[in-house]
């Protein structure tokens, strides 16, 4: 056992938990500042509210969601979380993922066609990150553990190859 891979378990628990707050926290802001695209604005408005937008996606929220799927990843191995619990989380971080996503195209089609889009209201795409982030947090903190759902043991189990590292053991 590699003790000092077991020691870095709280350091990429802070990471992930940071990058996700970042991440959750930029998913929500967007649609808010989305609502504010209106190319009526004084030209010199918009501009700043599109920079502003831009910025905030492409060097925050991405950046943000990257970095927490990495730490994520690293701590489902080294804690060996293969329960039932997991694979539901990860099925609402894909719905996550979807979502941000698609306040990315609101934000493209927005630059790119300043005077033909107007973005959704800021309810929809808040919402399609929001119920996510919820049921995500819930999962996470109750682990429920599903057994009204059978899952095969190749799932709930490593298949047996080696990682290049021993990995903890409970």
């Amino acid at each position: 056992m590699i003790d000092w891979l077991v020691t870095t378990i709280p350091i990429f628990k802070v990471i992930h938990i940071a990058a996700l707050v970042m991440w959750c926290g930029g998913l929500l802001a967007l649609p808010l500042m989305l609502a504010r695209h209106d190319p009526a604005l004084v030209a010199e408005d918009y501009r700043l509210i599109r920079h502003a937008t831009h910025i905030t996606y492409t060097l925050c929220v991405t950046p943000a969601a990257v970095i927490a799927v990495i730490a994520g990843t690293w701590l489902i191995f080294l804690r060996e979380a293969f329960m039932p619990w997991l694979f539901a989380k990860l099925a609402f971080v894909a719905l996550l993922v979807v979502a941000h996503a698609w306040i990315g195209h609101i934000l493209a089609t927005a630059a790119e066609h300043p005077e033909d889009y107007k973005p959704p209201h800021a309810f929809l795409p808040v919402m399609a990150a929001l119920v996510p982030m919820i049921v995500i947090l819930t999962i996470v903190l109750a682990k429920p553990a599903f057994e009204w759902i059978v899952f095969p043991d190749w799932l709930l189990e490593p298949r047996g190859g080696q990682l290049p590292f021993d990995v903890p053991s409970r």
